[in-house]
């Protein structure tokens, strides 16, 4: 299995980010999780990658105060149309850390929408093809 290349970890980072800046705007006082993994724990189906199948994943999260994800609540809320990169994404969320979100302060739990995107890195020009 391919680890999920460093853009789709950047959207899973940007999601939280744009989440955070948007809740700020309606709730100064209220802060999203974000995320802490370093590595993408999403792992790309090797047949769904070799045949350039890609798709985007939409999953619907809680993450309780310690900031874990609670797997039970762990929900696909928009497919990608592919069940083996919806299972996938749900494979990898359970991997998922995150700071807690917070409420003045103080760490809450929280539901929230997170995007997993499955795209294979461009090669750059001039590159033999794998």
């Amino acid at each position: 299995m391919r680890r999920l290349p460093g853009l789709a970890a950047l959207a899973l980072l940007a999601a939280c980010a744009r989440g955070r800046d948007a809740g700020a705007a309606a709730q100064r006082s209220t802060e999203v999780p974000v995320a802490l993994n370093v590595e993408s724990p999403f792992l790309y189906p090797p047949d769904l990658y070799d045949q350039g199948v890609e798709g985007e994943v939409r999953l619907r999260l809680f993450v309780d105060a310690q900031g874990r994800v609670v797997a039970d609540s762990t929900r696909v809320a928009s497919s990608s149309g592919m069940p083996a990169l919806d299972s996938a994404a749900l494979r990898g969320a359970a991997e998922l850390r995150f700071a807690p979100a917070q409420r003045d302060g103080a760490p809450v739990a929280t539901a929230f929408y997170q995007p997993v995107i499955f795209r294979r890195a461009a090669a750059p020009p001039g590159s033999p093809a794998p």
